[in-house]
């Protein structure tokens, strides 16, 4: 993203995540917040097919595809604190947190959130989060780190984050837009984290067959032509393998195809190539409860 703007990644993210709350779609996750934020209403509907870079509307398999992803990665990934706060964790980072809204919905009572983004987007997010009236909570902590200039570390120890204690780490549409150094010292840092410690990432692969590697070039084109490129591709075994290597005891892949069958009790018609594999994981350090 360019300094002194907000991501505009996140905001197509927010956009989709409003539509499926507000087209009447079967819904696999709710959020009420997530039109609200935006300040979209189901009569303005038509405004979010052509709002943004991905225009999250209409039915496009892939565009309805993507939509459905981006609710059940934020259900999945909620499903993981909500165990995790059972077996007695009482912190959640979020990185790169966007326009997310677990924080102030957060059922939890005791449970800490720590939403970390660059600081330029969490200004945005302050001025949406006023102009919609949403509170934000003495549970929730901002934490605002510019990586040209400070660290995940840093940032978190000045916020209060407790290094010793055991948290979730939900890290969802960034790794793509960082370099394998980058991606490896985070994952490194998250795995020295009190135990258990969980992370729930996303990524993209770059496509096994012509037709898929075409789509995604196309796709990658697009996103870099608003200054936030993708920089970094894995395959399944690949990211595993690296999660292994920095401690993780074990590792969670779960598939489109497997996830949506799941939240919607039934396959999602149309699935474009290449959409069944796993770009969604869970990752756990340490003993876990029953």
């Amino acid at each position: 993203m360019e300094t002194g703007r907000a991501s505009r990644t996140a905001l197509a993210t927010a956009y989709a995540r409003a539509h499926h709350q507000l087209s009447g779609e079967p819904r696999v996750f709710t959020d009420p917040l997530a039109a609200r934020i935006l300040g979209m209403t189901a009569d303005r509907i038509g405004d979010l097919d052509t709002a943004t870079l991905d225009r999250p509307g209409g039915n496009d398999p892939r565009q309805r595809v993507r939509r459905y992803f981006l609710a059940a990665r934020a259900r999945f990934a909620e499903e993981v604190v909500a165990a995790a706060v059972a077996d007695g964790t009482t912190q959640v980072v979020i990185l790169g947190a966007g326009l997310d809204t677990f924080g102030y919905r957060n059922p939890y009572p005791g449970l800490r959130v720590f939403e970390v983004d660059h600081p330029d987007t969490q200004e945005w997010k302050r001025e949406m989060l006023a102009q919609a009236g949403i509170e934000i909570p003495g549970s929730l902590t901002f934490v605002p780190v510019d990586f040209e200039t400070g660290t995940l570390a840093g940032g978190l120890a000045a916020a209060g984050f407790d290094r010793e204690r055991s948290a979730v780490f939900v890290w969802l549409g960034v790794v793509m837009y960082l370099t394998r150094a980058a991606i490896d010292e985070t994952l490194r840092f998250i795995a020295g984290q009190g135990q258990p410690v969980h992370v729930v990432l996303d990524y993209l692969s770059g496509g096994n067959t012509d037709e898929e590697r075409a789509a995604v070039r196309a796709r990658a084109e697009r996103i870099a032509a608003i200054n936030e490129p993708w920089l970094s591709y894995f395959e399944p075994e690949e990211i595993e393998n690296l999660l292994r290597s920095v401690g993780f005891d074990a590792v969670e892949l779960r598939s489109l195809a497997g996830l949506f069958e799941e939240y919607l009790g039934e396959p999602l018609a149309d699935l474009p190539p290449g959409y069944g594999r796993a770009p969604l994981l869970h990752a756990v350090r340490g003993p876990v409860g029953d």
